[in-house]
Parts: C-alpha cells; structure tokens; sequence
C-alpha cells in the first residue's frame, strides 16, 4: 500500500454526501461515494493541516445501506452525490444534514430529528437541466457535468444521465445531433452553458437558454437543425472573458430570443427543477403562512411570484421583490392576469438588500434566497423594524444556520420542515418558521 493510500472506517455523511473517516494521525477525511459503515481504502487527493479529501480505491466491507448506482457514470461525473445509498438512507442524512448545520453553526440545543418529505419522483425529476459545454482543442467538443475529483474537467454527458425528464434528455440528444461539426451552430467561446427547460408539462414546452459567447449570435441554424424546441435564447458572456460565462453563474446580459417566436416577456427565469416536490413545498409554505384580511407581506427574491401570487390569494397584500429582470415581467404580468381573491400583489424590481428596509415593517416576511443565504445587511434591516413573522426557505442549511442565528436575539425557531427536491444529490430544501419574541424575552 503507497503512503497516500489508508485503510479507515467510514463513521458517517458529511453535508456535501461524502463520508466521513478518520486518518491514522487524527485528521478527518471526506471520501465521496462511501457511507456509515463502510471500510475503504483510499487515496488522498487533497491534503490540509486539520483536514483531508480522499478518493475511493476499494470497498472492504460494504456497508447493509450501500446499493448498486443506476447512472453508469456515477463513479466519474460529479453531478450525483448520494446515488450509492438507498432513498430512505438519502432522506435520513438530508435531515441530519439540516439539524446539524443548526446546531453547530446556528448554535441552537435540542433540535428535533428531522424528518424530510420524499420526492414524488426519484429518477427522472428534472424539468431543467444545465451542461456545460467546453471546447478542449483540434475542434474536439465535450459536453456535460463537472467530473468528480477534477471540477475543472468536463465528463462528456449524452444519454447516460437518468435526472432529466425524459422530453429533456430527448432534447439533449437531438441538440447534440444537430449542433453540428465541432459545435459549429452554437457561439465561438471555449466555454458555454446550455440549459434545457421544460416549461409545459402537458404541452412538452421545451426552450434552450445558452449562455456564453459574444451578442449578437444567431440560433436559427441550431434551431432548425435541432427542431422540437420552442425557443433558444442567448444570454451573452463577460467580454474580459472571451465571450464566456462567469463561473459564479451571475448573468452578464439579459436574455435574447435568437431563435423561435414566443413573446420575450417570457423569457427564463429562475425555476424550481422539481415540479411535484417544489409544488407540496409552496402548499406548506402558503398553509404556515396563513390567510389574511388585506395584512401587509413582503415576499424577498421572489423570483416568478409564485408565494406572492398565493398569499395574495389568501387576502395577504403582498409586495414582492425581485431582481432578475425577466423574472419580474413575469411576475407583473402573471400579477395582473392571476384570479387574486381579497388581496393584491405588486413588484419591486431590485436587490433585496437595497429595497427591504423601504418596505419594512409588515406583519409577514418570507424569504426565499439563493445558496448564499441572505445579504448581510438584510439580517439588520429585518431587526430594525421586525416582522411579526419570518418564514425563510432555504436551498443549504449551513447558511440557513448562519442567518438564523443572526436574527434570534429577536425570533425564536417555532417550526422546521424538509424537502428533497433533489433525489440523488446531498442538497436538501428547508422551510424554517419564525416569530418575534416578546420583549419580556
């Protein structure tokens, strides 16, 4: 055995789905594609003072919860983390994941074990989907996920991937098919990502967003060579870059339809990729909200709308914040054509932090950010002048902790549910519920 190379016990699941052992000189090591109660040897890939990242080599003993990954790339791309573990052993981590993360990082005792709402689907989910595609030299292209001990390496993706939706993955394979000699159809930059979405489920709506490349490209080639699309749009990269996308997925451009003739009021926005499990999610959320007689609500980074409509629907009024352009004409449009009952819904169009603090006090605040939880100003806007009540959805439970604790000199945690919108993977969906303290408190 090399001396890069260890025999350890694998002792539990670390919220990135990798598990966790231990090294021989007391150093912790995460070793994806194991679990609590394997013995594996490894090879370290990564090497830090307290800490280690290793890749395994062998299973010794398997453990009683491991079973056999359906995706035949399971052990090299690195889009799946928890595809090796049965679904019921998936659920049971994703609520430790989420009471752990508020326990070490929130600082709050005695949170309750978690239970997490199954998907309804645990394959096939998908309705969005997102490639990156890469063009490696001598007009060699490879297309798909990021690999899993070399992000920086592109695992070529064709039909092997078993997350998308059927409609989805079929799109993908005619795109490939019809992109042409070295991707000829799509723009020039090194780098580009290409997002499928299944917009109507009835329908099979399907559009394509490409990101990357400089203005100006042309999707009708691409589109016709393609077919069974609705539309393409193109959202142009940072010209520091070549043309290319940013890493940190921020959007350099607005959307442009380059391709299909649809109303470019709808172009794409952020969606849920979990149809059905995104949907019991907004039921929870708009039940624990409750209904209102014309009560003042706030819904931050809002997206579409889709809380906003429903609280309206209740009788709350509701104002709504958004920055993502395309989201916010969506979210106005669908606000003046929606069914509203009692209430009203109207959009302010920016950054959360630059708009709440106009908006504040209300009686209702949900929240609803991006993995990197809440800016750090909105934490102290929310304490000047405080909603009765917070509800924050939150996509990664260490910041979710983060945010909590920042806010619980003013609202204690009154409830705490789960969902798994992402079977498969180690990210988990949290709906957290809180209330102001009295001042006795």
């Amino acid at each position: 055995m090399s001396q890069d190379s260890f025999d350890v016990d694998v002792r539990g699941v670390a919220a990135g789905g990798a598990g966790i052992a231990d090294l021989p000189d007391g150093r912790v090591v995460f070793v994806p594609r194991t679990t609590e109660g394997d013995r594996a040897r490894i090879r370290l890939e990564r090497s830090r003072p307290r800490w280690a990242q290793g890749s395994l080599v062998t299973l010794l003993t398997a453990s009683t919860a491991r079973v056999d990954p359906a995706c035949t790339l399971y052990a090299e791309c690195g889009g799946c983390q928890l595809q090796h573990l049965a679904y019921e052993d998936q659920l049971r981590w994703k609520g430790r994941f989420v009471v752990d993360a508020l326990t070490r990082i929130g600082g709050f005792s005695d949170v309750p074990t978690l239970e997490v709402v199954p998907s309804p689907r645990t394959l096939r989910y998908r309705n969005r989907v997102s490639y990156t595609l890469r063009r490696v030299g001598k007009g060699h292209v490879v297309a798909g996920f990021h690999a899993l001990h070399r992000p920086a390496h592109i695992i070529d993706v064709a039909g092997e991937c078993l997350l998308p939706d059927e409609r989805l993955a079929a799109a993908w394979m005619s795109i490939r098919k019809g992109w042409g000699r070295q991707a000829e159809f799509l723009p020039s930059a090194g780098r580009l990502r290409l997002t499928l979405r299944l917009l109507d489920f009835n329908d099979d709506v399907i559009d394509l967003v490409v990101e990357g490349g400089r203005p100006g490209w042309d999707g009708g080639p691409l589109f016709e060579a393609a077919g069974g699309l609705r539309a393409i749009w193109h959202v142009a990269g940072r010209r520091d870059q070549g043309g290319e996308p940013p890493e940190d997925d921020t959007v350099q451009h607005e959307a442009a339809l380059v391709a299909g003739e649809v109303d470019t009021a709808s172009g794409p926005a952020f969606s849920q990729v979990n149809a059905d499990a995104s949907e019991e999610l907004r039921r929870h959320v708009l039940d624990r909200c409750g209904t209102s007689d014309g009560g003042s609500a706030i819904d931050a980074y809002c997206g579409v709308g889709a809380y906003a409509r429903g609280l309206a629907d209740g009788g709350w009024t509701v104002t709504g914040i958004e920055s993502d352009p395309s989201a916010v004409r969506q979210a106005e449009r669908s606000s003046r054509s929606a069914d509203i009952n009692g209430g009203s819904f109207q959009m302010r169009a920016g950054r959360v932090e630059d708009v709440l603090s106009s908006l504040l006090p209300a009686e209702l605040l949900v929240v609803n950010p991006p993995r990197g939880g809440l800016h750090e100003d909105v934490p102290r806007q929310v304490l000047d002048a405080p909603p009765a009540r917070m509800i924050y959805v939150s996509c990664d439970p260490a910041t979710l902790a983060r945010d909590l604790k920042r806010l619980s000199d003013r609202y204690m945690l009154e409830g705490l549910r789960a969902f798994d919108l992402f079977p498969q993977t180690a990210h988990v969906e949290t709906v957290a519920e809180l209330s102001l303290r009295s001042t006795s408190e």
